[in-house]
């Protein structure tokens, strides 16, 4: 029950953001069509801005988004021509989402030991050292990491592609590239929350039965300790799996990345409002996800 009212409220949130969205897209400065080089006849422009709606008031124009939405059509691309939203979509989505994973999977499985090695070590160098480094990870965008891996692995040692999205081996320096700056985040959340489940009063009763350092770490502490992993993987995931503009960019990577920011060079209304639409549809439902989840993980947490 708790699940559907929170999936069934995700319906006007999703109609709240779409109508801002909407607003916001048409009071910034310059239009879909400013930045053709020809300049087309008055005729000629007035028959374009009538094929996408945009000779209309503005909420006359929302009104006719709406109803094409709720048949599942998010419209025609205003830049790439005789190409629809749904379609740049599909086929944009799946290499986002690839990219996504591996560096989700890649984030998780480098951040969550390399907390855990932090923690245990607290307060020596070990400590400190590895510390340093998952703030260095976690701080350094990714406009940086990608040209230095690019030029140490790809250019200089050629072990891998400079870029494109064409073999497993292309995948490998952006899923490192977008995957180190998640690893850095998760790996100082795991720290914290680990820190703090060793001086619980369990631990302690723990340590008193006679159990091992090891039993203790993963049978009781890792348990909780992962909590606040799981409550930051839901935006962590959405913004993996819709693509990383910059490393997208930076790679040449046909994903969701680079038509967002294609889309928002050129005011390309349709395409900004369906790719805004998803990104945002998929952060609410997985952090609905992450929310069941919790309550799955941690008894002390109930939802009615």
């Amino acid at each position: 029950m708790f699940f559907l009212k929170r999936l069934l409220l995700l319906i006007p949130l999703l109609l709240v953001i779409s109508f801002l969205a909407f607003i916001l897209m048409r009071l910034a400065p310059g239009g879909p069509f400013d930045s053709d080089r020809a300049p087309a006849s008055p005729e000629i422009e007035r028959a374009i801005r009538a094929k996408y709606r945009l000779d209309e008031p503005v909420l006359k124009q929302y009104a006719h988004y709406l109803g094409d939405l709720a048949k599942g059509d998010l419209g025609l691309s205003t830049k790439y021509r005789n190409h629809t939203v749904n379609d740049i979509i599909v086929s944009a989505l799946p290499v986002s989402m690839t990219l996504g994973g591996l560096a989700f999977f890649f984030a998780l499985v480098l951040g969550i030991p390399w907390g855990v090695v932090m923690a245990v070590q607290r307060g020596q160098w070990g400590d400190y050292f590895w510390g340093l480094l998952s703030l260095l990870a976690a701080c350094i965008p990714a406009l940086v990491i990608g040209p230095i891996l690019v030029l140490s692995l790809a250019v200089k040692a050629g072990w891998f592609p400079v870029a494109l999205w064409e073999s497993p081996l292309h995948v490998v320096l952006p899923t490192l590239t977008l995957g180190l700056l998640f690893a850095g985040k998760v790996a100082r959340l795991v720290r914290e929350s680990t820190t703090t489940t060793l001086q619980s009063e369990f631990i302690t009763a723990a340590r008193a039965k006679g159990l091992s350092e090891s039993e203790i770490l993963i049978k009781h502490a890792l348990r909780l300790a992962l909590l606040p992993v799981v409550s930051f993987s839901a935006p962590m995931l959405a913004d993996l799996l819709t693509g990383s503009f910059v490393v997208e960019t930076i790679f040449q990577i046909p994903g969701l990345g680079v038509f967002f920011v294609n889309s928002s060079l050129n005011r390309d209304y349709p395409l900004l409002m369906g790719l805004v639409l998803l990104y945002a549809g998929m952060l609410l439902f997985l952090n609905l996800l992450a929310d069941l989840l919790l309550a799955k993980l941690d008894p002390r947490v109930k939802y009615e």
